[in-house]
């Protein structure tokens, strides 16, 4: 073996030991985490091996939207935590549960979400304790622009203008 061969050679071990022991052992590209399944298309896995488990959704603007398999025992609130929680552009009080009925046709039940999280709406409270096979959770929401964002955009607008300007003057120097 010639020294060029040994130093690749080498540099192959190595790496392939840093990689090896760089590894966590309780985690496998592809595999199931502690029998949760995150997939392409928002589909997220949460069932329970024991327990009988069904399809819901949650969409607009929480976290993880998408659709999900859970416990047939889940409340609306540990569905909206498993999804990540809402985000800063929902609207809290505008949230809708859609309700599929026998005739295929759905009921809407409007939610506050600070009245369903501190047990001050009992009626909302009793329609929705569980969650039921084919509910869809609906958080309403449209971003919102902070002082950050416009100063963001100004100096954004500003920059452009001044790399503009000196292009321009260097051309016409």
């Amino acid at each position: 073996m010639t020294s060029r061969n040994r130093s690749v050679f080498l540099l192959l071990v190595l790496f392939y030991s840093v990689q090896t022991l760089a590894q966590d052992q309780n985690t496998i590209i592809g595999s199931p985490l502690n029998n949760r399944i995150q997939s392409q298309g928002a589909y997220y896995d949460y069932s329970n091996p024991e327990a009988i488990n069904i399809k819901v959704n949650i969409w607009g603007s929480v976290r993880f939207p998408g659709q999900y398999l859970v416990p047939q025992t889940l409340n609306v609130i540990e569905l909206i935590t498993l999804a990540g929680g809402p985000t800063n552009d929902a609207r809290l009080d505008e949230i809708r549960l859609y309700r599929m009925k026998q005739d295929s046709t759905y009921d809407i039940i409007p939610l506050d979400y600070n009245n369903v999280l501190w047990g001050q709406d009992n009626l909302s409270i009793n329609k929705v304790m569980g969650v039921l096979p084919g509910d869809v959770l609906v958080f309403p929401g449209e971003p919102r622009w902070y002082l950050r964002d416009y100063l963001s955009l100004g100096f954004s607008t500003l920059s452009a203008l001044v790399s503009v300007t000196l292009l321009i003057y260097q051309i016409t120097k």
